[in-house]
């Protein structure tokens, strides 16, 4: 099974825009429904706090804690397609930015449940 860390927008969740918290984005994953293509088994989950200067270093943290590499990352529905979007940076430049310092590839989004 492949294995995933998903990256959320903690403002969002916190400010009750729509999304309830990370039930959607773990059910998708557990599934293999929205943007994933298949069950992934999720090993971190952690929330971008504005302005989004933790984000990486708090997925450096949990893929040495856990010992896991994951072999993708989505950013959460939230995160990616979010209106009002981030004050701070697109969703678009945030996953360059994690796809230069991790290696790994970064998906904008993980569910479709409305």
């Amino acid at each position: 099974m492949k294995k995933v860390a998903i990256i959320s927008c903690g403002a969002y969740m916190d400010s009750g825009y729509g999304c309830p918290g990370e039930w959607r984005c773990l059910k998708a994953a557990a599934l293999g429904e929205g943007k994933f293509k298949e069950p992934h088994q999720v090993i971190a989950f952690i929330a971008c706090e504005c302005p989004g200067r933790t984000a990486v270093p708090n997925l450096g943290m949990a893929m040495r804690l856990s010992e896991i590499k994951p072999d993708a990352i989505h950013f959460s529905s939230c995160l990616a397609e979010a209106k009002p979007g981030c004050p701070y940076t697109k969703a678009e430049d945030l996953a360059k930015i994690f796809e230069e310092r991790t290696g790994i590839k970064v998906v904008l989004g993980t569910h479709d449940y409305h």
